[in-house]
């Protein structure tokens, strides 16, 4: 017999049987781990959820629905850290309540087991399932009838998952397809549709809410029939979790909330933004935008509020974009009035849809005129009938005002001088300037645009026109618009000066010009707004578009199939709209970028009659702002100093002087283009006094210029109509004031005149040499060509 304490020696057989044994249990596990390894996971593990877009406070904007057909917010294990999205004291309470041993069991609690076969068996019937919430993952993800083979199953199969994932992402698996009743499953989306917020902090009574539906989905899910059976679950729950210390602030004379009677629409909002984004990303599952919630919401509630008025004048497209010029983040986009209006086109994403910007560009011809050093903001400019060849472009009213300060013609909206100012900045320099700007849909072959360009014969996006006018209230400096909370702002390019895009700003901050809407001369305006609006040809589209201090904001308004309403017009459609628009961000607004940029401008001296550089003639003067290093350098063009004998109140030159007494006066003349246009409504501006007879015309002097007809153009004579009626206006500009032209059809005199006046030529078929001729022998001469049409 052994001795007590001395260690008993086990026989060869013993130990042979003990191998045997230990190396069973090796292979078996063995076999257990290569098969949870080579059997796939359940399919459904892998089905996509709904594609979430956010607001940039992480709320969800806009849900869709799974691949599945089914609501599904997918939960991450970084969710469920302390500071995720999914309330802590909920998991806690899930935990406690459905599986307190989830952390420590292999996916099959042992104990569990036990201590259900030991109530299944006292209570004789199934009263306790034992399963586990990976278990219960199992049956989620792969549902099978209840019986004790299913139960087998799911049990490999939850050893399986535990085998191969971790306890968090099991638990988010869980969390994010456990059903809720109808096509709801997870806790993010269960919480909004039952409370209306996510599940980042949620009352005693909303965890046990969502701890009673899963357990029977179909006959708990909040609905008038199913309250009164959620309410005695829920309250149940309620004094379990209370029994067991998880509300820590229960108090007996706290009454129950009531349980949900129904379940709450998901958010659908930005609809055209959602399915825009979601478009570009079609394999993300949750798309964080920059869009700011109260923002977005306020935005499309101001356009449900004008759909009826706009609809009712014939105008049933809209958008609207809202961007943060400081940080170039979109935080509002509209794409229309209506996302369900089948009829009028209403899925259709208005703000990334080109549409013709009537005079919403005129602003940058006007900053990019200042930076190239062509003119001042108070230069007088000319606002004429004009012709380009087959272009003869007009004001929007159909009126012209003669001479006008280069800023007023912004303010107004004046067609005449933006086309002018066009040619001499270039039309390709211009679209240049755009595209560089972010409107990155204008071709960039040279010619394909013409002069019209200035006045809305582009197409751009609101998106691109929101881009454009946020450089030009960040100061010039543009950078891509970004609307993804992940995209970083890129660095800024500089387009326009500070000084150009300050004294552009200025002139768009009148609320004297026809486009200020009527209605805020007695509301008032949002403080320190600069805005622009526009037209396009045809009355198909109007705009406006402007800036407060932190926001810019562009309305577009329409009809997709190019149908015209008289009422499409800028400052009577869209203005108001941006006003509203702006004026709901004014309280949003922290302070302005620097308005006056004093390193890029500088005081000059000009005439005070006609914004230029003053000559000795200009005798009032003025000081503007100009920018440092682009001061215009051309002289005033309007007023001359001319020597006047005393005796006949002739002009006199050093030709003809001597001997002669005399004075110097001050004279303002006006182009010929001027004084014709005035003779056309039988209205006449003094000349300067002739040249005295025996002077001589001193001096270099500019040939005269053809106007009409225009280079390049065909002239066609019609059938059936005199040739009288078809005669054709010659028009010239004169280098000299109060010159004589005379003008010349292939070689033969056809009238003297002075340089102000038309003279009328009735063509005939075949090419033609028109030459006009001043009395210094400068002359300019133009090839036309005329046909005969027959029929």
């Amino acid at each position: 017999m052994a001795q007590l304490g001395t260690p008993t020696r086990l026989g060869a057989p013993v130990r042979r049987r003990l191998a045997v044994c230990g190396g069973l249990l090796v292979s078996s596990y063995a076999m257990l781990w290569l098969a949870a390894r080579a059997v796939p996971l359940p399919a459904r593990l892998a089905e996509p959820p709904s594609t979430v877009v956010a607001f940039d406070d992480g709320s969800p904007a806009h849900v869709f629905l799974s691949p599945d057909d089914k609501y599904r917010m997918a939960v991450t294990p970084e969710d469920l850290a302390s500071d995720g999205a999914i309330d802590p004291d909920y998991v806690a309470a899930l935990l406690r309540f459905e599986d307190k041993r989830f952390e420590h069991h292999p996916g099959v609690d042992p104990l569990a087991l036990a201590r259900a076969t030991a109530l299944n068996l006292r209570h004789r019937r199934v009263v306790s399932g034992a399963s586990t919430l990976t278990m219960q993952l199992v049956r989620v993800l792969e549902p099978r009838p209840r019986s004790l083979r299913s139960k087998a199953i799911e049990a490999l199969r939850a050893v399986q998952l535990e085998a191969r994932l971790s306890k968090r992402e099991i638990l988010a698996a869980y969390l994010s397809f456990i059903p809720f009743g109808r096509n709801v499953e997870g806790v993010v989306t269960a919480s909004h549709a039952y409370f209306g917020h996510g599940p980042q902090e949620l009352t005693l009574e909303e965890i046990a809410t969502l701890l009673a539906v899963p357990q029977r989905p179909s006959r708990r899910y909040p609905s008038p029939t199913n309250s009164g059976r959620l309410s005695q679950a829920r309250d149940e729950i309620v004094d379990w979790l209370r029994q067991r210390g998880l509300d820590e602030e229960a108090t007996e004379l706290r009454a129950p909330a009531a349980v949900p009677q129904g379940m709450r629409p998901l958010p659908r909002n930005a609809p055209h933004a959602a399915f825009w984004l979601a478009a570009k990303a079609p394999a993300a599952t949750r798309i964080a935008t920059t869009l700011d919630r109260g923002l977005q919401l306020q935005t499309e509630r101001a356009m449900r509020a004008a759909h009826a008025e706009m609809a009712d004048r014939g105008i049933h497209n809209g958008a609207v974009v809202v961007v943060d010029h400081r940080s170039s983040e979109v935080r509002a986009l509209v794409g229309n009035f209506d996302f369900w209006d089948g009829e009028h086109g209403g899925q259709i994403v208005g703000f990334d849809t080109p549409r013709s910007p009537g005079s919403a560009l005129k602003p940058f011809i006007y900053a990019l005129a200042l930076d190239r050093g062509l003119a001042l903001p108070g230069h007088l400019v000319p606002d004429v009938p004009t012709a380009y060849t087959d272009y003869a472009p007009s004001n929007y009213d159909g009126t012209f005002t003669g001479l006008v300060p280069l800023e007023d013609a912004l303010s107004f909206s004046l067609n005449i001088p933006f086309v002018r100012l066009l040619g001499r900045l270039g039309v390709e320099r211009f679209i240049g300037s755009l595209h560089a700007a972010g409107a990155a849909g204008l071709k960039p072959e040279p010619g394909y645009y013409g002069l019209s360009a200035a006045i809305g014969s582009v197409e751009v996006t609101p998106l691109e026109v929101a881009g454009l006018y946020a450089g030009l209230a960040n100061g010039g400096s543009t950078r891509p618009l970004h609307w993804l909370s992940a995209d970083s702002a890129a660095a800024a390019t500089e387009i326009y000066s500070p000084g150009s895009a300050f004294l552009t700003r200025r002139a768009l901050t009148r609320r004297d010009r026809p486009d200020f809407p009527s209605r805020r001369r007695l509301s008032g305006a949002p403080p320190s707004i600069h805005w622009k609006t526009g037209t396009s040809y045809g009355h198909r589209d109007a705009w406006a578009a402007g800036s407060g201090p932190a926001h810019t904001a562009v309305v577009w308004l329409g009809n997709f199939d190019n149908r015209p309403s008289v009422d499409l017009v800028g400052a009577e459609a869209a203005g108001p709209l941006l006003f509203d628009v702006l004026e709901g961000v004014a309280d949003r607004s922290r302070p302005a970028i620097s308005d006056r940029p004093s390193h890029d401008l500088k005081r000059v001296e000009v005439c005070g009659y006609s914004g230029y550089l003053p000559t000795a003639a200009c005798e009032q003067r003025r000081q503007a702002w100009a920018l440092r290093q682009r001061v215009p350098t051309t002289r005033c063009p309007y007023h001359v100093a001319i020597d006047v004998e005393l005796a006949t109140g002739l002009a006199l030159n050093p030709s003809c002087r001597a001997g002669r007494p005399y004075e110097t006066r001050n004279y303002v003349v006006w182009p010929a283009s001027i004084r014709r246009w005035l003779s056309t409504g039988h209205r006449w501006l003094p000349n300067p006094p002739a040249l005295a007879e025996g002077c001589r015309v001193a001096g270099r002097r500019r040939a005269p210029a053809i106007l009409s007809p225009p280079a390049g153009q065909i002239l066609v004579l019609l059938p059936g109509i005199a040739a009288s009626d078809q005669e054709v206006p010659l028009q010239a500009e004169s280098g000299s004031p109060g010159a004589r032209l005379s003008w010349f059809i292939d070689g033969e005199l056809l009238a003297t005149v002075e340089a102000s006046e038309r003279v009328w030529w009735r063509p005939e078929p075949g090419r033609h040499e028109i030459v006009v001729m001043d009395e210094a022998g400068l002359s300019a001469r133009r090839q036309v060509e005329v046909r005969q049409r027959f029929g």
